[in-house]
């Protein structure tokens, strides 16, 4: 393996390595967020509140994407994740209704 290849090869591992730190970190802040949507949902359940709201959620959206577009994300991608996090929060909102 040539010098630059051995370097090649290390600088790889090191985005690796910190590709899965975050990976770790994603789902253990998606982790925490479910705990709190599902709080969220308990008191929904016991004060008869619909499971979703929908002024709410489009909120969100908005401010997601104006973030992203700070991060220097693709607001789209930040659009399409939060629409899917917001129909598992609002199915397992749907779940504790029953």
């Amino acid at each position: 393996m040539t010098d630059a290849a051995t370097r090649a090869a290390a600088l790889l591992h090191e985005h690796r390595e910190s590709i899965d730190r975050l990976d770790a970190i994603l789902l253990y802040t998606l982790a925490e967020r479910f705990k709190h949507t599902q709080s969220v949902g308990r008191l929904k359940a016991e004060h008869n509140l619909p499971p979703s709201d929908p002024t709410r959620e489009a909120a969100q959206i908005a401010r997601l994407e104006r973030l992203s577009q700070e991060a220097d994300l693709d607001p789209e991608f930040a659009r399409k994740f939060l629409t899917f996090i917001i129909s598992e929060v609002i199915r397992h909102h749907e779940k504790l209704q029953k």
